[in-house]
């Protein structure tokens, strides 16, 4: 059934509040979980469903989204039976990338018009989860929907901003709103949507022939009337991560053993990008517990419930608690950080006490000392 569908990742406007982080990449290349970057979930999730024609429609700051991919080999795009595209703005002007993701799928049409697939899945990848998307696109044929969309009833550990949806007793959206709207409902969309690829390139032109370029605000919220749109409840884990705050939360979430395992592994592995690095090295001194340290890290000094990336190095008597550490990242001799989120390339100089709090932590951009 997953060979009739093919993947788009749209980063066309992703929507981000993280600051610094992404001063120099978009949303979808942020690190997160030791290793991974957040595209690697969306990515990841498709492939393990047996897509095997994946396109990435990137937007602004796609540097190191070209070099995080690359061919596609790290999750097995790069052969003759799949591929993975990634498709950057055609912009007459800088006007034209302030245009919707509607205008850059009508620019790229010829990606879905050579497609061999009927259906296709459009997702984020700001939302992550680790989802088979041939159980929604088996509920989306059982329920003759011209349009499916992924929800998730919200609870205590969702964060981040997410659209409302309200679903009838059959299952069919009868409401859906921006995050700032009023609409009473515990269900957000994932915005992940699997359509048939002609119904998709009917919106694509019909919106933009009306003067509307945005697929979800325009083309599916204003069709709830005339369109068969099904909700599909997700019941897995999602972490929503489009501001610094929620970025912090759903990383210390991962310092959970079932949230770890229900992310990285259930229905199948993350791939990401492989970088070969030795083993992390725990020399004379060095304290641990409740924490992510990737390989090639250097711990001498003691680190507590926090996340280091690779190549991080702690040294002596210095004190990692309740933080995130990203590659390469130096903990000077005495330094204590608490609530701290370093992005890679820091240098944290000896003797350095810096503090943050859980709904704002101390963030440093890359390649600073300090």
């Amino acid at each position: 059934m997953s060979k009739q569908l093919m993947g788009v990742i749209n980063l066309i406007h992703e929507p981000d509040e993280l600051e610094t982080l992404t001063d120099g990449r978009c949303l979808a290349t942020v690190p997160f979980g030791a290793r991974y970057r957040l595209i690697d979930f969306t990515l990841s999730s498709m492939v393990n469903s047996g897509i095997s024609n994946v396109a990435v429609f990137a937007h602004t700051k796609y540097r190191s989204l070209m070099d995080h991919l690359g061919s596609g080999h790290h999750w097995d795009l790069h052969h003759r039976q799949s591929s993975l595209f990634v498709l950057p703005p055609i912009a007459d002007d800088m006007s034209d990338l302030r245009k919707g993701d509607l205008y850059h799928f009508f620019q790229h049409r010829d990606y879905f018009m050579r497609g061999q697939a009927e259906y296709v899945v459009v997702a984020r990848s700001h939302m992550v989860c680790n989802i088979d998307y041939e159980d929604v696109l088996r509920q989306h044929i059982e329920t003759s929907a011209d349009i499916t969309v992924v929800c998730k009833r919200q609870d205590e550990h969702l964060s981040g901003r997410a659209r409302k949806v309200r679903l009838d007793e059959r299952g069919r959206v009868v409401s859906m709103q921006d995050h700032y709207g009023r609409l009473q409902s515990d269900l957000v969309s994932m915005e992940m949507y699997i359509m048939r690829k002609e119904l998709l390139l009917d919106l694509v032109e019909s919106s933009l022939a009306q003067g509307q370029d945005h697929l979800v605000r325009h083309a599916i919220m204003s069709r709830l009337d005339t369109l068969r749109i099904q909700g599909y409840l997700y019941e897995g884990y999602l972490g929503i991560i489009n501001s610094i705050t929620s970025y912090y939360r759903n990383s210390m979430e991962l310092l959970k053993p079932q949230v770890w395992r229900e992310l990285f592994f259930k229905p199948g592995p993350i791939f990401t990008k492989v970088k070969d690095e030795p083993p992390a090295c725990y020399l004379e001194g060095a304290k641990t517990g409740n924490s992510l340290i990737a390989n090639g890290c250097v711990i001498e000094g003691t680190v507590i419930n926090s996340i280091l990336f690779r190549g991080v190095k702690v040294n002596k008597g210095a004190v990692v608690r309740n933080s995130i550490v990203m590659q390469n990242g130096e903990i000077g001799i005495g330094s204590a950080l608490d609530h701290v989120i370093l992005d890679k390339e820091v240098h944290i100089e000896a003797g350095r006490d810096i503090r943050g709090v859980s709904d704002a932590p101390f963030i440093a951009g890359k390649r600073k000392v300090i």
